[in-house]
């Protein structure tokens, strides 16, 4: 194994708010000291203004193609009887990484398909040990009005490249309190493996918390003193520490990229209600608290270490970013929306290369964000409220308003001609490339680019 094919792991967690972490205002005030990231994040880059996608379907997509959900069809979290998944004409960080001879490694949920052709192993990864869908159905086993023989059971699956998935353990209220524990298990067998044979490694692991149901395993439950969601924040701690010594006790740690990131905002229902902290909102809304997640990266001797930056970093950005560190070619017959962000990261320069994104909420866009400015077009502050129309677009100003309350309009109505940028290259975009709509068939493939001077040019990571 040499430097320039560092290994990858992606340490991705379900449902994480920003104020639930010491190193983003969180830990004792919720009532759990994250010690272990804490310090990662000491000795890291920590991002402060890392953007997901709404609902953690998109996100996943959003991260695994390198391109905005609404582009690839999943534009909402999916469930058992909903269309969606990647169409096979995709290329997701698993396919690129495989073909440029990296073992590859998915573990945990997925969520961007459950079908055949469809199936992480479908795409690109060699391993896949997870849900179909999500952790909602662990609760169905708590609830009275459920006939598993009527109405149906989830199951995790297990698959490996060229191979059919096959059903195994079905999920249920017990089982997902020690899921992690498995999936914990096979990935430090891929990793022992990986540190045996030398071989380069992309590990996209997707741990189960803090998704609902928030309940911690046996040996940590109590442990905080301040009820099960701290607790399960304490067992997230200890678990991700175990992978920074697994890393160590292999000799991988020097040349392995860690990240460490939540896929969306809080969660909103009681009892499972997470926090944005400094931010308001939560998932599914337009809000900061859906659109900022923790995210922490480190590799040692390459990214700057002991940073915090408040530039923005848009999820997409990983393919192209990671693309680049492996030496691997970003494909250039599609639109990508990532952007390569490794000469921010390295600390060669202290401006992040994006400026702003558009954002969404299903299929809807909600807004624009341009630096510390958001031009709202559809106002919803949690899951549970009502999305607005706006007359007039709100154009708030985060420096001064953190909390959203109130437009700024008219001082700031220049704000518009970036945000207006930023639609139209996008809009641009998709005169080029036809969105794929959402459940399109498998086989189907965006319309052709019109005759036009190629703008598609191969490039690493950007």
């Amino acid at each position: 194994m040499t430097a320039d094919r560092p290994n990858v792991l992606i340490f991705h967690v379900d449902n994480l708010g920003y104020g639930e972490l010491g190193c983003y205002g969180g830990g004792i005030l919720r009532g759990a000291d994250t010690k272990r990231i804490d310090a990662f994040a000491e000795d890291g880059f920590q991002l402060m203004n890392y953007a997901p996608e709404a609902q953690c379907s998109p996100t996943r997509s959003a991260i695994m193609t390198g391109r905005y959900s609404i582009r690839s069809g999943n534009t909402k979290a999916t469930a058992p009887g909903m269309p969606g998944g990647l169409v096979a004409w995709e290329k997701t960080m698993g396919d690129i990484f495989s073909e440029a001879g990296y073992k590859t490694l998915c573990m945990g949920k997925w969520h961007i398909g459950a079908d055949e052709g469809r199936w992480p192993t479908d795409h690109g990864f060699d391993e896949w040990y997870g849900p179909p869908f999500s952790w909602d159905c662990s609760y169905w086993s708590k609830d009275p009005w459920y006939n598993a023989e009527r109405d149906g059971v989830e199951t995790m699956y297990q698959g490996r490249k060229g191979e059919q998935v096959e059903k195994l353990d079905v999920i249920d209220f017990d089982f997902k309190l020690s899921v992690d524990v498995e999936m914990n298990r096979r990935t430090f067998n891929f990793l022992e493996e990986r540190a045996e044979d030398g071989e380069p490694f992309l590990i996209y692991h997707n741990y189960s918390l803090m998704h609902i149901p928030t309940q911690p395993r046996p040996e940590y439950r109590g442990r905080s003193g301040h009820g099960d969601f701290a607790d399960s924040l304490l067992q997230l701690d200890g678990d991700f520490g175990l992978f920074l010594d697994k890393l160590d006790e292999l000799g991988l740690r020097e040349n392995t990229i860690v990240i460490f990131a939540g896929d969306n905002g809080n969660e909103e229902y009681l009892p499972d209600r997470g926090t944005a902290g400094f931010w308001e909102g939560s998932y599914f809304t337009g809000m900061e608290g859906s659109l900022r997640t923790p995210c922490i990266v480190q590799w040692p001797g390459k990214y700057a270490s002991g940073i915090k930056s408040n530039e923005i970093m848009h999820c997409t950005d990983w393919y192209t970013t990671l693309a680049n560190a492996a030496g691997i070619l970003v494909p250039d017959d599609r639109e990508i929306d990532g952007i390569d962000q490794s000469v921010w990261l390295t600390g060669e320069q202290q401006e992040s290369n994006r400026e702003g994104f558009l954002f969404w909420n299903a299929d809807q866009l909600y807004g624009v964000k341009w630096r510390n400015f958001k031009l709202i077009t559809k106002r919803q502050t949690y899951l549970t409220d009502p999305a607005l129309d706006l007359p007039f677009p709100w154009i708030i100003n985060l420096d001064i308003d953190p909390k959203e309350r109130e437009p700024f309009i008219y001082m700031h109505t220049w704000v518009i001609n970036h945000a207006a940028k930023l639609g139209q290259a996008f809009a641009e975009s998709v005169k080029r490339e036809e969105l794929i709509p959402v459940g399109a068939p498998l086989d189907f493939v965006p319309g052709p680019m019109p005759d036009a001077p190629d703008h598609h040019t191969a490039h690493r990571g950007g």
